[in-house]
């Protein structure tokens, strides 16, 4: 979504919905810190009652969206009791129910995103809450998004006592440059670790994105890593009938983004690239994948391109394994799913060197690393990529391989672990501190006497 049209909900959520007479940078657990009812540890035999409270979800069109859908497919195929809690968007009105009796919603009230007409952000709802998980308590609540209907579950999470885990998905404080508002980035990054430190565990996608939420203040930061749909995503999707309609030859080169149209994306840097290898091959063809705000610009920027919208399931595939130059400017991921879907497709992936892409490319071997930031850097090693038809091959044939072991049930399996872990955990430290008690009413008891 726009840093832009959030800048001025960032302030005004930052200004009265947080009390910030308790310093972001301590370390608040106060679920943990007063009575709460014992019941039996659980074991990996047992089911879950596990809520994730988001204002994004499947089908919604953005990495965040596709990974928690993932989670949630995968939790209730192992049966765990899920439920979602959302605001409702404009286009899918209705239940986005995965048809299983182990599956729920929660929809809550949210205002619609300026430029953002299918988007909304969801409103507090802490009463409501309290309401719903007093009469149907949940083992462990994950909050996937900060906003104030985030702000709002941590709240009535704390007052119920049930442990809760967050994760990290937005470098919303980041996107401040992108937009012209440098001035709000200490803001919200003073909010972020503040509402992180609350929870029993911060999960991050990659190991370096972990060090430097530490390095930054975070407390308990963990790693909950992001799979890859290989039988969606893979090279055998190549489509000669797509490439004819995009009006090229067998050896002429499609250079392909895939993702949203706007500025934190850098996808200008995109035009700029191919407008280079233009230059050098007069029958390449960019086509972007995704849709937003910046889509009329770039159109005007470079008409020759072919912009595709909005594409899911095993078309976005065919177009990914029709491509030959995954382009990839983003300098605001903390992950990027296109890069995994592109290289689990067999493309030469060009991506700055952060994020998934430091995680998984081998520079020159299964795409090309560029220095953060660095959009002149970025040009010429897509010179380099399209120019090369022997590098572009050596990465078609290490590129998948280099996701090879990125499947999702793995990523599941980590994440239940960490349920069980955060769930016995929380009721050990509140049969400790309930024996305690006791022990001292007797003490005080005897004394009395």
């Amino acid at each position: 979504m726009s840093f832009k049209n959030l800048s001025f909900y960032f302030v005004i959520f930052h200004k009265f919905f947080i009390n910030l007479t308790v310093s972001p940078f301590k370390i608040c657990h106060t679920f943990l810190d007063s009575d709460m009812t014992a019941s039996k540890p659980l074991n990996p035999s047992s089911f879950i009652k596990y809520v994730l409270v988001t204002e994004t979800f499947s089908p919604e069109i953005n990495g965040v969206a596709m990974t928690l859908g993932k989670v949630v497919h995968h939790l209730v195929e192992k049966q765990h009791q899920v439920c979602v809690v959302r605001p409702r968007q404009s286009i899918y009105s209705e239940s986005l129910n995965e048809h299983s009796r182990h599956y729920d919603e929660l929809i809550v009230d949210g205002i619609k995103i300026p430029f953002y007409r299918d988007l909304r952000i969801g409103l507090p709802a802490k009463n409501r809450l309290i309401k719903a998980w007093s009469l149907n308590r949940p083992d462990a609540v994950h909050i996937a998004t900060e906003g104030p209907l985030g702000w709002s579950a941590l709240k009535a999470a704390q007052h119920l006592k049930i442990p809760v885990i967050s994760s990290y998905h937005t470098n919303f404080h980041q996107y401040s440059e992108c937009y012209g508002v440098p001035w709000l980035m200490k803001c919200i990054a003073r909010y972020l670790r503040y509402f992180h430190n609350q929870t029993s565990a911060t999960l991050a996608p990659t190991r370096k994105l972990i060090t430097h939420l530490s390095n930054e203040g975070y407390s308990n930061v963990g790693l909950m890593a992001r799979g890859v749909d290989r039988k969606q995503f893979n090279p055998s999707r190549r489509s000669k009938a797509l490439r004819q309609s995009w009006g090229v030859a067998k050896n002429d080169l499609v250079v392909l983004y895939v993702g949203r149209l706007a500025k934190e994306k850098n996808t200008h840097l995109v035009v700029e690239a191919f407008k280079k290898i233009q230059l050098v091959q007069q029958n390449a063809k960019l086509v972007f994948v995704g849709d937003g705000p910046l889509r009329a610009s770039l159109a005007k920027a470079c008409p020759e391109a072919i912009f595709a919208g909005s594409i899911t399931g095993e078309e976005l595939g065919a177009y990914y394994a029709s491509g030959d130059l995954f382009l990839f400017p983003s300098v605001t991921e903390t992950f990027g799913n296109v890069v995994t879907e592109a290289l689990a497709s067999g493309l030469c992936v060009v991506a700055y060197d952060a994020a998934a892409a430091a995680d998984l490319i081998e520079h020159e071997i299964s795409g090309l690393l560029v220095p953060f930031n660095q959009p002149s850097a970025f040009i010429e090693m897509s010179l380099k990529a399209s120019n090369d038809v022997g590098l572009r091959k050596v990465c078609r044939t290490y590129a998948e391989l280099s996701v090879a072991s990125s499947d999702w049930s793995s990523v599941i399996n980590h994440l239940e672990a960490l349920l069980y872990q955060t769930v016995n955990a929380s009721q050990h430290l509140s049969s400790e501190q309930a024996a305690s008690r006791q022990a001292s009413t007797e003490a005080n008891r005897r004394l009395v006497i």
